[in-house]
């Protein structure tokens, strides 16, 4: 009976732990987060915090893991694609646990390098092979980088910023508002 207990209890703690970090990072960003401050929030001892995520580094990477589960555009119809890119991106700013992740890296980016790279990352490693898909692959980078100025400026503006004419946009404006955009940069160059 220990043994089925201690896995669930484990888990539990790992998300407990992982809840907090999010929240911690998000209203303190990366550097002002502590390891005491997070486990106090999950109420545990900070030992538990390094026993599972060894520092803050580990911690911060697993609080901010995020698969940003694109659509397949390969089965998409040539002309949604980039509807479907800017609903997508829409979906994963309001929903939680997306929702905190993204705005954590996007404020934590405007202050430490560490982040930047790892947001460098997430769009290399998620957003580039989306654009792999049309056109040509050498001016893929640049389509790439061109879909990211429109994401995140809109979640700049919308979420962090929080401009009133961009926060009141319905996710049906703003998909046909930006779609149009990425859709232009998605297939930019290719015939």
């Amino acid at each position: 009976m220990t043994v089925e207990t201690s896995p669930r209890r484990s888990d539990a703690t790992r998300a407990a732990i992982l809840e907090a970090a999010r929240r911690r990072f998000a209203e303190d960003g990366y550097r002002k987060a502590t390891i005491r401050a997070i486990a106090a929030d999950a109420g545990i001892d900070p030992s538990m915090v390094m026993r599972y995520y060894g520092n803050k580094d580990g911690l911060f990477d697993a609080a901010l893991d995020v698969d940003l589960e694109l659509p397949d555009l390969g089965a998409a119809e040539p002309d949604s694609l980039g509807a479907l890119i800017a609903g997508r991106f829409v979906e994963l700013w309001e929903q939680p646990p997306t929702s905190e992740i993204l705005l954590t890296l996007m404020r934590s980016a405007l202050s430490d390098e560490m982040v930047v790279e790892r947001t460098q990352r997430i769009f290399a490693q998620q957003l580039m092979p989306a654009v792999l898909r049309f056109g040509d692959p050498s001016d893929a980078p640049h389509r790439a980088g061109l879909i990211a100025t429109q994401i995140l400026g809109l979640a700049l503006c919308r979420y962090v910023l929080r401009l009133p004419p961009v926060v009141a946009l319905t996710h049906e404006q703003i998909v046909a508002d930006i779609g149009p955009t990425i859709q232009r940069y998605l297939t930019l160059g290719a015939e």
